[in-house]
Parts: structure tokens; C-alpha cells; sequence
């Protein structure tokens, strides 16, 4: 493998954690707050 592709994929697989973490608070968030309005008085 060069140097470039060793770098490349260095490079993916150091960003692909944090991107696999942040996705995964941003779905738990999302389903929390849909939850949570199901609840919710809708009468104003």
C-alpha cells in the first residue's frame, strides 16, 4: 500500500468514529423528543 492510501485510509477510519458516535446521539435525541411530545398536552 503507498503512502497516500495508507494516509487516506488512516484518515477515514480515525473520522469514522466520531461520526458513528455523533449520528448516534443525534438519532437517540430525535426519538427522545418525538416521544416525549406524544405525551404532550396538544391543547393550547
Amino acid at each position: 500500500m503507498s503512502t497516500l492510501e495508507s494516509i487516506i485510509w488512516h484518515t477515514l477510519g480515525y473520522a469514522a468514529m466520531p461520526v458513528i458516535i455523533l449520528t448516534g446521539f443525534v438519532g437517540v435525541a430525535a426519538i427522545s423528543i418525538w416521544l416525549l411530545s406524544l405525551g404532550k398536552d396538544k391543547e393550547v
